[in-house]
Formats: C-alpha cells, sequence, structure tokens
C-alpha cells in the first residue's frame, strides 16, 4: 500500500453506524469506483434487512418477490436451524441483477463490513450484471421486479381460485425440470413489458372461459403407412415443432394438450425464473471476482486517502482473507475450488501482467502484456466472457504454479486415478483446457432434449439423453424425473440414452399412466 494521506477526516470511526455515515462512505466508495476504477452501474437501490429476513431471502433464491412454495418454507427452517446452531453464518449481503439494482445489508454489521459489502455487491457486481454480455442478451433487469410481482400475485390467485394442492402440483413437477428450462444456444425471449402482461391476462381470462379440450376428440387415423411415408411425416412433424429442442418447459408450455391455461402459465413463471439464474451460474467465478477485486481495491484506496482508520482496514483484511481462502486439495476443509479465490487471483494475475509483465506472460499473453492498461483490460473481460472462456484466455502458468493445480485421469476401467499432468511446461496447457471444461455449465448439464412427439396419433412424446463419457442418469432420480414431465404433458413419456459418439442407444425407460 501507498503512504498514507493524513488531511482528510475519517469516513467513520468504531463498529457503530446510521444512516448518514452510510451515505457519506457510500458517496465516498462511488468516487473510487466511478472515476478511479471507471466502472458502469445500475442506479443503487440500498436496504437493510435482519438475519431473519437474509434467511428469508436464502429460502426464496435471493428474489425479493417470490411466489410461495413448500419447498422454501423447507429451505428456510433447514438454514435457521444450522444458522442458529453456529454451523453456518450467513451473508453480509445480498445484491439483486435489477434496475435499480437492489442491494440488502445486514443490519448486524460492523461499519467497516457495510463499507466493505458496499463496494463489494453495489458496484462489483452491480457493474458485472449491467456489463456482462450474458445478462445483458438473456436477462431484462429493468423488467424483472415487475414480472415477479406480477408472478407472486398470479400463483396467489391461482391458489385462491383452483386449490393450494393443485397449484402445488404443477410447481413440484415445474422445479423438477427448472435445469432442463434454460435456453443454452438461442437467446430466450425478452420479459415482457406492463403492456404485454396486460394482454397476458386478459389472453388467460379469455382461454379459461372458452377452454375446450378438442384435441381429445380428433380421429386416430387407422390407414396403413409405409416405412417413406413415415418418414416423412416425421421429418415434417419435427420441423413444424422446431425439434429437437433443448427447453423442456418452453415445450412442455407451448405443445402439452393437457395444461389448462392457469396452469401454462405458471410453467412459464418457473421457465423465466430458471432462465433468469441461468446466466449467474455461467460466472461464478467471473463475478465473485469481479466483485472481490473491486472491494479489495477501493478499500485500500480509501485506506491510502486516509479516509478509513487502521482497525477499520484490519477488519475489512480479515474478512477478505477468509473469502478468498483456499485450502489445499488434501485439507479436510477442501470442497473444490473456491470461486473468490480463484477469480480474485486471475484479475490480480491479469493487472500484474498488464503492469509488470514477465518473459513468459509476453509469451502467453503477447495482447496484454506490458500495455499498461490493466483497468480497460479487465473492463473488456468482465464484458466479453463466461467462466469457461475467461479461463481459458486469460490463466497464466504463474496461477496454475500459485494454486498448485494438477489434473487427474479419471478413467472407468482402471481402479485407480492417475495424475495426468502437473504445474509445469508440459501440462500448463492440458491444466488450464481441463479447467475451463470444468466451468462449462452447458457440457456438464445432462443434455436432454425432446426428440419426437405425434400430436395427431399416440401423442407419445420421446426425450433423448445425449451419453458424454459414459456418464448415464442415475435410476431413481431419471424416473423421479420423468414421472414429473409425465404429469406435465399428460401422456406416455419416454427417454432414450445414445452415446454421443457411436449413436448406439443405451437405454430406454418410460413413464406411463400408472
Amino acid at each position: 500500500m501507498n503512504k498514507r494521506a493524513k488531511s482528510s477526516p475519517l469516513l467513520f470511526s468504531g463498529s457503530d453506524w446510521n444512516f448518514k455515515t452510510l451515505s457519506r462512505t457510500y458517496d465516498a466508495i462511488e468516487r473510487v469506483a466511478l472515476d478511479d476504477l471507471r466502472l458502469d452501474v445500475y442506479p443503487n437501490q440500498m436496504e437493510i434487512i435482519s438475519s431473519e429476513q437474509m434467511l428469508d431471502a436464502y429460502a426464496s433464491i435471493g428474489m425479493p418477490l417470490m411466489y410461495q412454495h413448500w419447498s422454501f418454507g423447507k429451505h428456510f427452517i433447514h438454514e435457521e436451524n444450522l444458522y442458529r446452531q453456529g454451523r453456518r453464518g450467513l451473508a453480509y449481503e445480498l445484491v439483486i441483477n435489477s434496475n435499480p439494482c437492489i442491494v440488502y445489508l445486514m443490519e448486524e454489521n460492523t461499519m467497516a463490513m457495510q463499507a466493505l459489502v458496499t463496494a463489494h455487491a453495489a458496484f462489483g457486481h452491480n457493474h458485472f450484471f449491467k456489463n456482462n454480455y450474458l445478462f445483458q442478451q438473456w436477462t431484462d433487469a429493468a423488467a424483472i421486479l415487475n414480472y415477479m410481482e406480477f408472478a407472486k400475485t398470479y400463483v396467489a390467485r391461482c391458489e385462491e381460485r383452483h386449490g393450494v394442492e393443485a397449484v402445488e402440483q404443477i410447481l413440484d413437477a415445474a422445479h423438477a425440470l427448472m435445469d432442463q428450462a434454460v435456453f443454452r444456444y438461442r437467446r430466450p425471449p425478452r420479459l415482457s413489458s406492463e403492456k404485454e402482461r396486460n394482454r397476458i391476462r386478459e389472453r388467460l381470462e379469455y382461454e379459461e372461459q372458452s377452454f375446450s379440450d378438442l384435441w381429445r376428440t380428433l380421429p386416430r387415423r387407422k390407414e396403413t403407412i409405409t416405412p417413406s411415408e413415415a418418414e416423412r411425416e416425421a421429418q415434417e412433424r419435427k420441423k413444424f415443432l422446431n425439434l429437437p429442442e433443448e427447453n423442456l418447459l418452453y415445450f412442455l408450455e407451448k405443445n402439452s394438450l393437457i395444461l389448462e391455461p392457469w396452469q401454462r402459465e405458471i410453467v412459464r413463471i418457473v421457465r423465466i425464473v430458471a432462465q433468469y439464474f441461468y446466466p449467474q451460474r455461467q460466472t461464478k467465478v467471473m463475478n465473485e471476482g469481479c466483485a472481490t477485486f473491486v472491494h479489495y481495491t477501493i478499500m485500500n484506496t480509501l485506506f491510502d486517502r486516509g479516509l478509513i482508520g487502521e482497525g477499520a482496514m484490519l477488519e475489512v483484511l480479515q474478512s477478505h482473507s477468509n473469502v478468498v481462502f483456499q485450502p489445499h486439495f488434501d485439507d479436510p476443509r477442501y470442497s473444490g475450488l473456491n470461486p473468490y479465490a480463484l477469480g480474485f487471483a486471475l484479475m490480480q494475475d491479469i493487472e500484474r501482467i498488464c503492469m509488470a509483465p514477465t518473459a513468459e506472460d509476453r509469451d502467453w499473453f503477447p495482447d496484454i502484456a506490458g500495455n499498461g492498461q490493466w483497468r480497460e483490460t479487465l473492463i473488456d473481460a468482465w464484458a466479453n466472457h463466461r467462466d469457461e472462456s475467461f479461463l481459458r484466455q486469460y490463466l497464466s502458468p504463474a496461477l496454475i504454479r500459485k494454486f498448485r493445480l494438477f489434473m487427474l485421469a479419471d478413467d472407468p476401467d482402471e481402479s485407480t486415478y492417475r495424475v495426468a499432468s502437473i504445474h509445469d511446461e508440459r501440462g500448463y496447457e492440458k491444466i488450464r483446457s481441463a479447467l475451463a471444461n470444468s466451468y462449462d455449465v452447458g457440457a456438464n448439464r445432462p443434455d436432454i432434449q425432446v426428440a419426437d412427439v405425434d400430436l395427431l396419433g399416440d401423442r407419445h412424446l420421446r426425450l433423448q439423453h445425449m451419453v458424454h463419457d459414459g456418464a448415464v442418469l442415475a435410476e431413481q432420480g431419471r424416473e423421479a424425473t420423468l414421472r414429473h414431465v409425465r404429469r406435465l404433458w399428460g401422456y406416455d413419456v419416454s427417454l432414450a440414452g445414445i452415446d454421443a459418439e457411436s449413436g448406439r442407444q443405451l437405454y430406454e425407460v418410460t413413464a406411463t399412466e400408472r
């Protein structure tokens, strides 16, 4: 740290805080964030909440407005018991990807912690939410809060009209399919504006009044169809239905023959919530790394300018060190790579490469090594990457050595693991590629798609799971999930496991009416 300035008065002293102190500190943090780091953020809405309110936010997946479901209450009780027993702490803050950006601060925090989490959430996460391409393309920060208010009101109205049990059955089935309810490879529809939501309400009310299950009365064809005709009809059918379809809930919402309009809208609500969180799952390392780097830089800048005292800075550094602590692989506390530790180290390493590169850095990163523009480099990286591509682009040999990374070969035909690569000249590329692949959410989630269905025939819904590296679905979970699909579809549903390399069918299971 640089020699401290002593001319400015401290923003705060001691651990106590009030709203005037919070406001004064926020203004100082904002000046550093915007003027020094050149961040671009949504307007912030800061709210103080209790520990119980934080637990409630945990239970409802972090949203300030959320429909009711029994699983949220179960999650709340679980988290509360762990917290009361001292077995789990609570986050110091919670931040919502919305415009304005909502930041919740724990009322139990000391003033030093309030300053730290303000820098972390209100400017670090906020900047990332606003500027990263995934959030820009796949979420609508300006509409999410209004949409969630509509969703909460709509589900409550359905419970009044159709009964809690009927609504929960639909929610249970939709929640079970949330991992298969996102668009991975094409941009999802944008959230509706207020005018569009009013149109949806009017359409739903009209459909509920005039709904007629005409599909059930269609006669079944009995004439013999030749194989060539059947193949041609299957191709036309798939083209008409845009098959294969990766988003299972989207397909059920649009094509299920048994869902009533209110049930269809609930399925859509769950699907939109799943899509809203999908970019966050793809950018955990980058998002936390950005926020941690921002709070560390801002708090050090405030200390260097004499705006916070040594006691407060020691508290900040202690909390920061706990956040970025990375146990070794043989430590009992090890549970994988800490996204805060890895992300923060990556951001600091990029700054080092830009400002003081080694000969090795110049070989690996000729475009940024020694450019002297670490702010611009980081801002560009935060905007244009997700975890997988970010690691593939910026993980350096120096950082691989620092974390002592190595790669295991997992051969199903062998009874033991084998160390395939270590942090040396021959292993850098393989380790970087393997680590990047492990953060590819799309590649690490089961690839299940709607393969075919004949709406005018037996209506048998055929799903296909592309099996990679022999990783088949667990039998118990697979069959339970198929039952949820059948509840929303109403007819037989089958799932075929296909080997991605050979195209050979490995298994097929069917969920029929019980």
